[in-house]
């Protein structure tokens, strides 16, 4: 079997969860961010997509 190569996604932090719902900062927890510049590749899906857009004013996002 071959490995199908799969899109992912560059997310960084660029802003802090203090003073915004506690279900935001888990979010960010959940993509593996928790701080301020921190980077992670996660792979592109309906999933994440929704993560990202909830948390979308403390991320920036890429394609990779």
């Amino acid at each position: 079997m071959t490995a199908k190569a799969e899109k992912t996604l560059k997310v960084t932090q660029v802003k802090s969860a203090i003073g915004y719902p506690n279900d935001q900062a888990k979010t960010l927890k959940a993509l593996g961010l928790g701080k301020i510049g921190r980077t992670v590749d996660q792979v592109d899906n309906p999933c994440v997509r929704g993560m990202v857009f909830k948390v979308k004013h403390l991320v920036k996002v890429e394609e990779a």
